[in-house]
């Protein structure tokens, strides 16, 4: 049965996830960018990578598995490459950090690429993207993951997830924001699921000895999730693998510790990001033109049966977050709990509820 939940303004939550990383020792600017990558996340209705994931985090970095304070490395490889040591820093600053490099480098080269490990997770990964979109170039982001999928064919998870997203800016209308796991359905997903008592789709998971599961909690538990589409989701997640993994020099192909339960050393994620300039080929104006035009062709386009509105990657989430920065960003009563407990901890001020009735 779904939780009570309650509703808090993005700003309080954004307040109150900087207090906490801040305590926990990061910089202000690092605190912030944390903060903003968390409720971003739950603004765009991404719950499973919002704010529930601060105790987790937090955790992390009082065992000092994560480096409050990192020593950030960027070291220009090629005239449009730069290779990021993250120094197990939060994944979120790393990721940003490394963004930023790939934009720069993509403002007078035309491409920028750069190539991150020893990083950790690093939340949503529309989060990057967006960055590169908001400056009018097309972005790139691919990560590698801790074991949580098995290839294809297989039973136990050696792969990760391996998410990636791709953000491509358009005139009038919304921007094109593609992010996705490898799985049938995020972890996060299937953990927060187990953690409500519901049971999660058929032919999403396997448990710890290879049976079928309708229990999200066993993905947790040795488990494995299933890639989409079999074995062509395996295989984007084998290329995520190559390319934020291998290519890198982070981890890979089992070696990146779990973020839920194993404590015995950092991550060692690895990624990579991309960033095009849009105007390669033709003025910018011209660019956004054509997008609006590929997208209202496609949008027009005739429907299926039961259908009512044809919409592009990005788009619920564009008006997910619309909708929740009026409204409020939903809470379930026990991430409340855990929440508040974390707020006491660090004698943190926890915001109140904009409307305390059940919703």
């Amino acid at each position: 049965m779904a939780d009570q939940s309650f509703c808090f303004s993005p700003e309080a939550l954004t307040d109150f996830a900087q207090g906490i990383f801040r305590k926990l020792g990061l910089p202000p600017e690092d605190a912030a960018t944390t903060a903003e990558c968390l409720v971003k996340a739950d603004l765009r209705g991404l719950g499973s990578h919002g704010v529930s994931r601060i105790p987790l985090y937090a955790e992390r970095l009082r065992l000092k598995l994560v480096n409050a304070k990192p020593h950030i490395r960027i070291r220009s490889v090629a005239p449009a490459a730069a290779h990021v040591d993250g120094d197990d820093g939060m994944g979120m600053v790393v990721g940003s950090r490394a963004m930023a490099s790939a934009l720069s480098l993509a403002e007078t080269a035309g491409v920028g690429l750069a190539g991150v490990y020893r990083s950790t997770h690093f939340g949503m990964a529309a989060f990057y993207v967006l960055q590169a979109v908001e400056k009018n170039f097309i972005g790139f982001a691919f990560t590698n993951a801790s074991p949580g999928m098995a290839p294809w064919g297989g039973a136990k998870p050696v792969l990760g997830v391996n998410p990636l997203s791709v953000g491509v800016p358009a005139g009038q209308r919304y921007p094109i924001v593609l992010d996705m796991a490898m799985s049938v359905m995020a972890r996060g997903k299937m953990r927060l699921m187990g953690l409500r008592g519901e049971p999660i789709p058929e032919n999403t998971a396997l448990d710890s000895n290879g049976n079928p599961t309708r229990d999200g909690l066993d993905v947790h538990k040795g488990g494995t999730v299933l890639p989409f589409g079999g074995p062509k989701g395996s295989a984007l997640a084998i290329w995520m693998e190559v390319m934020a993994g291998v290519l890198t020099g982070a981890a890979f192909a089992g070696e990146m510790r779990d973020l839920y339960g194993d404590l015995s050393g950092p991550q060692r994620i690895g990624h990579l990001f991309m960033a095009v300039r849009p105007d390669l080929f033709m003025p910018m104006d011209e660019f956004k033109k054509r997008m609006d035009v590929m997208i209202d062709r496609f949008v027009s386009s005739p429907k299926a049966e039961g259908v009512d509105r044809i919409l592009m990657p990005g788009e619920p989430e564009q008006r997910k977050e619309a909708e929740l920065r009026a409204a409020g960003i939903p809470l379930e009563a026990h991430i409340v709990d855990q929440l508040r407990r974390e707020a006491d901890r660090l004698d943190v001020h926890f915001p109140e509820p904009i409307d305390q009735s059940r919703i």
